[in-house]
């Protein structure tokens, strides 16, 4: 194999696939740090336009640091975690971050199955790996 996708194929690095638990203390992180900014929009601003405020950094947060070249938000860098594109294994970009982002919220909305779905997926990917056509992965130290 060449390491050039053939037609029809998926890129394939040997690289180790994070699991359900490490990609969840990441999440953790981000919504912790998440959380501290909410708090405080919360404490500055009138209840709805903190709401509205949050959501809108939430996005700007995960579509920034995942659509940039290093595809690490800081949750996923202290566990050292990268997502990167199933089909070439590099960045995502930016458009497919977002589609990334809303597919996480429906993937919340319907009863958190498709962050559970990476369990029984042979690629182990949730609802918005699928959809932006990524994967999650463990960096090397």
């Amino acid at each position: 194999m060449s390491g050039v996708p053939m037609h029809g194929e998926s890129y394939v690095q040997p690289v180790q696939r994070a699991g359900f638990w490490i990609r969840f203390a990441a999440a953790l992180v981000d919504g912790i740090v998440l959380g501290i900014i909410s708090s405080v929009l919360a404490n500055v601003l009138h209840a709805t336009t903190s709401r509205y405020l949050s959501t809108l950094v939430g996005l700007v947060y995960v579509v920034g640091f995942i659509g940039s070249a290093k595809g690490q938000t800081p949750g996923f860098m202290a566990l050292r975690l990268r997502v990167v594109s199933l089909s070439d294994g590099g960045p995502i970009g930016f458009g497919r971050a977002a589609i990334r982002w809303v597919v996480g919220l429906v993937s919340a909305a319907a009863i958190l199955i498709g962050y559970f779905w990476m369990l029984w997926d042979p690629q182990k990917q949730t609802w918005h790996d699928k959809a932006a056509g990524s994967i999650v992965i463990r960096t090397p130290r």
